[in-house]
């Protein structure tokens, strides 16, 4: 193990990444409206959920065009671009390759065109069965190299049957997590499977629907909540209104960690606002793991609403001892070894008026691989800091994601093969306190076996096949490099 130098490392350098979600996506129908525009403001407050690629599909009720590009939506649409489309229906997806290469042939929307019609979908998820699915492809369509774009083709393949008729046949079909928006030329559907792993939510305009994986993005484009889309169904929404469809039993498996990282603060999920969720933790957490200290700190920003609940239930002083640099991305020039050296720190910085000579509280979300926290403490040490107490407001993530967090490998994680103890130690803490499951569980408000925990305690609501797994199955399979 290299020893920290205090400086770049995950957080701090965006070169390594913590726990990434799949996607975000939104669809809309909605006559007489600027679509185009409504889809990239949804997208830009799913930015979150995805900083890869992004896209938008949308039809005239003729035809489909899709535009989609690598990087981030600001990047990709202008204004220009957005009133280039016009229609009244269109869906928008932003990236985080979760399978497939994170390449422009695997952007989504993906797009598939038939002599019956074309097909656009966008998906946040991950399957899990995607071998079996693409054996059922006629042998001209095993091209895909996504689990996306083998479900895309499977809804398009079918000969004179109607878009909702191929769904409703081949979403039984369908293993693992997808939240999807698809339309054809004339109707939007989204469908989510029988756990609703990810989410998805129903909000209305005054002149039509929309859809999208959090209600923060119906927010942003004033429409009003309806209600989260069911596990195991499908809406067909078009000129006769909402349609809903069952295509399974619901199965109730909400992601937990959507609660502790994923979604944005002003989400509702299952009744619960995201923000509250996360402050509860902190309460829960100072009442769980006490520290003798002088001071809490966030690690920004996901941290920030549990050390705000830890610093309320424990008494201590809340404060800003990190500062983070908002416009670090994905993209930046690369620092060699001698800027390194020079104690270049490009996404967090500490206030040493705040820090010295105290003894810290630092609370954070969760540890993957524990390198931000080991370079965060050392950060922390030479700015002065007295004593680190390390709070997390997660468990111990000790198993990998199959639905769609790209988490590391079990090997990977640090919590895989180290206790507590030793994982303070490791990172180089005065000491560290997780919270425990059912404390987390509590402050969401939702039934523990309603909700999936896998992550935590390694049950997996749905089997995994160990040869169903991996991010570049397909492009192995047939053949294609894997690129970075």
């Amino acid at each position: 193990m290299s020893q920290p130098d205090g400086r770049l490392s995950l957080d701090i350098d965006p070169l390594e990444r913590g726990p990434q979600d799949a996607c975000g996506v939104f669809g809309v129908w909605a006559p007489g409206e600027e679509v185009s525009k409504l889809t990239y403001f949804g997208l830009y407050a799913l930015q979150h959920r995805g900083q890869e690629s992004a896209g938008i599909a949308l039809s005239n009720g003729e035809r489909i065009v899709v535009y989609k590009d690598m990087g981030l939506v600001s990047q990709v649409f202008n204004e220009v671009t957005l009133d280039s489309l016009k229609g009244h229906l269109a869906i928008g997806h932003c990236r985080y390759s979760t399978t497939g290469s994170s390449v422009w042939e695997n952007a989504q929307p993906t797009f598939f065109s038939a002599r019956e019609g074309s097909l656009a979908l966008g998906h946040n998820g991950n399957l899990i069965n995607t071998p079996e699915l693409a054996a059922l492809l006629p042998s001209d369509r095993l091209s895909a190299t996504t689990d996306t774009q083998v479900l895309t083709r499977l809804l398009a393949a079918a000969p004179h049957r109607t878009t909702e008729e191929a769904a409703l046949d081949v979403l039984p079909k369908v293993k693992g997590a997808f939240s999807l928006v698809f339309m054809d030329e004339h109707t939007l559907y989204a469908a989510r499977d029988p756990q609703g792993i990810r989410p998805l939510v129903l909000g209305r305009l005054d002149t039509g629907w929309v859809v999208a994986s959090e209600t923060a993005a119906l927010d942003i484009v004033g429409a009003s909540v309806v209600r989260e889309v069911e596990p195991g169904e499908l809406l067909v929404i078009n000129a006769d209104g909402v349609a809903s469809r069952r295509f399974a039993p619901a199965e109730p498996k909400g992601c937990l960690f959507e609660y502790v990282y994923l979604a944005r603060p002003d989400t509702t999920i299952a009744g619960r606002n995201v923000n509250s969720a996360r402050v509860e933790v902190g309460r829960r957490l100072a009442r769980q793991h006490p520290a003798d200290a002088d001071v809490v700190i966030p690690v920004p920003e996901s941290g920030t609403p549990a050390a705000v609940g830890y610093a309320e239930s424990s008494g201590i002083p809340f404060a800003q001892g990190l500062v983070k640099n908002s416009y670090v991305g994905r993209t930046f020039i690369q620092p060699s070894q001698t800027l390194r050296q020079r104690g270049i720190r490009l996404k967090l910085n500490p206030l040493r008026e705040v820090i010295e000579g105290k003894r810290l509280v630092v609370v954070d979300d969760s540890i993957v691989r524990g390198n931000t926290q080991r370079a965060l403490v050392r950060m922390l040490r030479e700015a002065g800091a007295a004593e680190v107490h390390v709070r997390i407001s997660s468990p111990p993530v000790m198993w990998p994601c199959y639905y769609g967090i790209d988490f590391a490998t079990k090997a990977e994680l640090i919590a895989g093969s180290l206790s507590v103890e030793e994982i303070c130690q490791s990172i180089g803490a005065d000491s560290l306190g997780f919270i425990d499951l059912d404390e987390l569980v509590a402050a969401t408000r939702v039934e523990k076996n309603r909700l999936c925990r896998a992550c935590f305690d390694g049950v997996y609501p749905v089997e995994v096949d160990e040869d169903s797994r991996g991010k570049y199955l397909l492009e192995k399979s047939c053949g294609a490099p894997k690129r970075p």
